[in-house]
């Protein structure tokens, strides 16, 4: 059995992926993999430190490994990887654990969808970076990674119903072909 194609939706916080997420395992008929980090912080307090983050990348790892196995129809979608993780770990502490960087080279994926920082800031108890600013540095350093990835992706913005769209077409154009 051929292992489905991984669609990961990738950007800054409060610009719609778990959302995106969703709409398009619905979409597809296919499952979707949550961020581990966003369960993993409410149970565990939003405080956290160098550490926790290589715990965080290890259990989005692992749900995504948990999560794979109830893709449908072919299609895989995945609210965000380690490359969040990454950038979390380089923006709050200045480096980054081996770890992370060795399975980042480990594991590939099919498409990146990365959303825009077009979409209001909207505040919950874990969301950190408020400042529109520093959310565009966020998107900028997000837009790097992808380029030097190699990986095919596509950029998502508009509000809610346009980024759906918008991210049909580009996964329906990526299994085109």
């Amino acid at each position: 059995m051929e292992a489905p194609k991984k669609i990961v939706v990738i950007g800054p916080e409060s610009t719609g992926k778990s959302t995106i997420s969703q709409q398009l395992a619905d979409h597809y008929a296919t499952c979707w993999c949550p961020e581990f980090a966003r369960a993993y912080l409410l149970k565990n307090g939003k405080s956290y430190d160098y550490q926790d983050l290589l715990h965080i990348a290890k259990g989005q790892v692992e749900l995504e490994e948990n999560y794979q196995t109830k893709a449908k129809n072919g299609l895989y979608i995945i609210d965000t990887n380690l490359y969040v993780v990454k950038v979390w770990c380089e923006v709050a502490f200045g480096q980054c654990h081996k770890w992370i960087l060795d399975e980042i080279a480990r594991r590939p994926y099919d498409l990146y969808l990365l959303c825009k920082t077009d979409l209001p800031w909207t505040a919950d108890e874990l969301r950190e970076y408020p400042d529109p600013v520093f959310r565009e540095q966020l998107y900028k350093m997000y837009r790097d990674l992808l380029i030097n990835d190699g990986t095919e992706w596509a950029e998502i913005s508009g509000k809610e119903n346009e980024r759906l769209q918008t991210a049909i077409r580009a996964i329906d154009h990526f299994l085109a072909g």
